[in-house]
């Protein structure tokens, strides 16, 4: 596996991963209403393309064949705003490795604490990286409830 920037011919295959892994990670944790909700169409290739081309950082995982397998963020301030694995590669410690790559250019660059909302899915890793939780983080897309847990880092 190698971490590399994101790449604006990413978005289509980061769409996907973040899809595959909202329903077949998150359904272990959410209902197949929530899930629905989350994985719903307003994440779309175009939406992440605007999103990573706003000048933060972004990391890619990627295969040996060089697909992109994993993928995540870090704002200017320290927010962590997303972290999907592909299924097929999740629980390896890919999301681990995007974490520390995200933790190093925070640090890098001064930031002093990195912070994010984790889903349930998620939460294990971040606290494995040594995020702790602030607060649980009620939600309503679409109209369905569902949480999150606001957690951070400080070095």
């Amino acid at each position: 596996m190698k971490i590399r920037a994101y790449r604006a011919e990413d978005a289509s295959r980061l769409e996907e991963i973040f899809r595959r892994a909202v329903h077949e990670i998150g359904i272990d944790f959410y209902t197949d209403e929530q899930v629905s909700a989350w994985g719903g169409p307003r994440v779309t290739a175009a939406h992440l393309h605007r999103k990573y081309a706003d000048g933060r950082a972004t990391f890619i995982a990627e295969d040996r064949a060089g697909a992109a397998i994993a993928f995540s963020d870090l704002e200017a301030d320290g927010h962590v705003d997303m972290l999907y694995c592909h299924p097929d590669y999740a629980r390896k410690g890919i999301a681990s490795a995007l974490l520390e790559a995200v933790e190093r250019t925070a640090r890098a660059s001064g930031i002093e604490r990195l912070y994010t909302e984790a889903s349930d899915a998620a939460r294990p890793v971040f606290e494995r990286a040594g995020y702790t939780v602030l607060s649980r983080q009620d939600l309503d897309i679409d109209g369905v409830a569902l949480h999150n847990w606001k957690m951070e880092k400080r070095f």
